[in-house]
């Protein structure tokens, strides 16, 4: 129940007035902004860096927060260089910022890392009461343990660097792996938000999905796919299917051989991870699918990086759509593709928040 609140935005509207990102037909998590949103501007604060404006703007919308004013620049030598232009002495601070880097402005995942962590000690030095870091996409989360000898853990040297720099609390989209919530001191709680369940509504409502089968890419994302699957059987399309994809590495972005574990014939299949990089093995999965006689085949991937050859990759996959979430900024070559579409987290991140400043528990519906 809303109560007094304000009504929320409707999909079509958000759509038309944030960016063109896609949303669920309906809100399946959302409930609408904060209660009271001018005493919650007394008490509380939205901040952002650069390295993604649209979604910081979208949450503060649907959150009824706007975005406080910091200017976040460079000096000369490219040294990061931040100034708060409003008071935040016992405020409750959230500063959303992925860790992702921006080709279209040589923008590295070192200067966001940079952003975030001055921001964080700006606000703890400002006096600020609390300061939680909502962090859509968590950059260096791909090394999170020693596989040989002599490297680093990078995914925990992150965590402590955030840690120290004094957060109180961290707000993550789909981890790559689930424990680096245990990187962090228990001083610093983490709430790892689950994208899936949004991409498992979207694709619910895809009136021509036929015997849909999610597929995991790996052994690691299976409970991935179990959710989704479950997302998808709760809107109707009982009997959905669960396959897996064996694949074995030659090197980092590079298959030596894959196997699928599962019927795939006639159906729907819907790949479900939380990255994709350079899209080679993602496209190398379709033509998979494909081969085993798949009908249509769709991935959802949380973290669209697209990095490198993605575009030419993606234009001559078999896929026939790839939703990615906007965690992190969407490439404008692939953004311009017509198999790519790109699905806002604004929703879940302003509830996640709304949540936060009200007290409330997030329960299952957010975690999956």
């Amino acid at each position: 129940m809303l109560g007094a609140r304000e009504a929320p935005p409707t999909p079509r509207t958000a759509k038309r007035e944030a960016t063109e990102a896609l949303s669920t037909q309906t809100w399946h998590i959302y409930q609408g902004p904060v209660a009271d949103a001018e005493a919650v501007s007394r008490r509380c604060a939205l901040f952002a860096g650069n390295s993604n404006r649209d979604l910081a703007e979208q949450t503060g919308k649907f959150l009824g927060l706007p975005l406080s004013d910091v200017q976040v620049g460079r000096f000369a030598d490219g040294e990061v260089n931040i100034k708060v232009n409003e008071t935040v002495r016992d405020k409750d601070v959230y500063i959303l910022q992925p860790v992702c880097g921006r080709q279209s402005d040589k923008r590295s995942v070192n200067d966001s890392l940079m952003e975030l962590l001055l921001l964080i000690s700006t606000m703890r030095r400002a006096s600020a009461n609390k300061i939680t870091a909502v962090i859509p996409y968590y950059g260096y989360a791909r090394q999170d343990r020693k596989m040989a000898s002599r490297v680093p853990i990078s995914a925990a040297d992150v965590a402590a660097l955030i840690s120290t720099m004094g957060v109180d609390r961290v707000i993550s989209v789909d981890l790559h792996c689930g424990q680096i919530q245990g990187f962090f001191p228990p001083t610093v709680p983490v709430d790892n938000l689950n994208a899936g369940i949004v991409g498992a509504y979207y694709f619910a409502e895809k009136s021509d999905l036929t015997k849909p089968v999610v597929v995991s890419p790996d052994a690691g994302g299976v409970a991935r796919a179990k959710e989704f699957r479950r997302v998808l059987e709760s809107q109707g399309h009982s009997g959905a299917g669960l396959a897996m994809i064996i694949k074995q590495r030659a090197a980092a972005n590079q298959i030596e051989k894959m196997d699928l574990v599962g019927q795939v014939d006639g159906c729907d299949c819907i790949i479900v991870d939380d990255i994709v990089d350079t899209a080679g093995t993602l496209c190398e999965a379709a033509a998979q699918l494909k081969q085993h006689g798949a009908r249509k085949i769709y991935a959802f991937i949380t973290h669209g990086l697209l990095n490198g050859p993605a575009p030419d990759r993606l234009k001559k996959s078999s896929m026939d759509q790839l939703v990615v979430t906007n965690t992190v900024p969407l490439r404008p070559e692939c953004a311009s593709l017509e198999n790519v579409k790109q699905l806002s987290l604004a929703p879940l991140l302003a509830e996640t928040i709304r949540r936060n400043i009200q007290n409330e528990s997030l329960g299952p519906n957010m975690f999956g």
